[in-house]
């Protein structure tokens, strides 16, 4: 069976060209950056010009990227490290959005739960987008961290980071603003200074680059609390042996994501509005999430009345098609979608999400066939359980 891969979002394969930059220093070259010979020195220069490399993509200084293990510890090391760094000056008031990944909206809970800080979250409208005046005025004086994604994972919706910042600032000059971008990375154009956001969040599995790597982008001159210490590496902001292969390839992914970029963004939105078009005639019910927001190339999301995600999923993957009902950290879990109940969705559909997401290699017919196989799933479950739009509808 040929499987047709539409979870992009949650990961992508390994570019041929990265892994062919990855490899020497995988097998012949394996010093230590922080060590002092040749092996050292060799691997220290391979991180450095990797720095530049995804600097110069960013439109950035190579002293402001910070390498991290992921996106989720970039998200930590920006909400941790800042509220360290400075909630005893600026206050420990944090704003975030409903609709984050969870790697800022659980742990700004957490946080808040333990006392560390006090949390406001802000909603978005039914189309999953935040509006600046909304995020703006929950600002206080005690506000230390505003934190909204730049691109939705679950639904694609695009926010606008620089209205949010500006207003932000306006509202707050002291408070400091962080999106992350991973979700935006390769699907947008980023350029970090004139978003006028203080720090970003990157990851490399999403732009065909490896797994265990990610980046923090902070502005010259905010400081960060290092969440990890020991050793001083990445400036004394992260403390590790960098993943010196990791690295490497996460530069050459970002400069090829940037160079398709321009074709691949209008080639999947071609892609992904064919699909939206098939599911809307082939499945009664089936409703197009965010539909009204400017959406990422490479996102058709629906909420699918009458079936459950978790259930829908392990059909469409019998039958050859891989998708997912939103992060691909949380969907092993049949519970409603955080976003989508943020987006005003009553339970029974928020549990009723479907993500596709496609690539560079997904294919018109790869579209035909995967309208036609979540078409007939979901008939047949509907028919299983008894349930059709009409009944269920609302």
């Amino acid at each position: 069976m040929t499987r047709i891969h539409l979870d992009h979002a949650a990961t992508t394969p390994l570019a041929p060209q990265v892994l062919e930059e990855m490899l020497p220093y995988l097998t012949t070259t394996q010093g230590n950056p922080s060590s002092v010979h040749a092996s050292g020195r060799e691997a220290r220069s391979a991180v450095d010009a990797a720095r530049d490399r995804i600097a110069a993509v960013l439109g950035c200084a190579q002293r402001e990227v910070v390498f991290t293990g992921s996106g989720t510890e970039g998200d930590n090391l920006a909400v941790r490290g800042v509220l360290e760094r400075w909630g005893a000056e600026n206050g420990r008031h944090l704003v975030v959005t409903a609709i984050e990944h969870d790697a800022i909206l659980e742990t700004a809970r957490h946080l808040e739960a333990t006392g560390l800080a006090t949390l406001t979250v802000a909603g978005c409208d039914a189309d999953c987008r935040v509006s600046p005046n909304t995020v703006a005025a929950a600002v206080t004086a005690e506000t230390v961290l505003v934190s909204v994604m730049s691109v939705n994972n679950e639904t694609g919706a695009v926010q606008d980071i620089a209205a949010i910042a500006e207003a932000v600032h306006r509202r707050n000059p002291r408070t400091l603003v962080h999106t992350d971008a991973v979700q935006a990375f390769g699907r947008i154009p980023l350029e970090p200074g004139a978003l006028g956001v203080d720090l970003l969040s990157l990851s490399s599995h999403k732009i065909y680059g490896p797994k265990g790597v990610g980046a923090l982008w902070v502005r010259h001159g905010v400081a960060l609390a290092a969440q990890n210490t020991g050793g001083g590496q990445e400036r004394n902001r992260r403390s590790a042996t960098e993943n010196v292969a990791g690295i490497v390839g996460f530069a050459a992914a970002a400069e090829l994501a940037e160079r398709v970029r321009p074709e691949e963004t209008e080639r999947q939105a071609a892609l992904c509005a064919r699909l939206v078009t098939a599911v809307e005639t082939r499945v009664p019910g089936a409703m197009v999430t965010a539909s009204g927001a400017t959406k990422a190339a490479g996102f058709a999301t629906f909420a699918i009345e009458g079936v459950r995600s978790d259930v829908l999923l392990a059909a469409l993957d019998m039958d050859g098609v891989e998708a997912s009902a939103g992060s691909a950290c949380a969907s092993g879990a049949p519970l409603p979608s955080h976003v989508l109940r943020a987006m005003g969705y009553r339970d029974e559909l928020a549990a009723a999400a479907l993500r596709c997401t496609t690539g560079r290699s997904t294919t018109l017919e790869d579209i035909a066939t995967a309208a036609e196989v979540i078409a007939s799933a979901v008939a047949r479950i509907r028919d299983r359980a008894g349930a059709h739009p009409a009944a269920v509808g609302g």
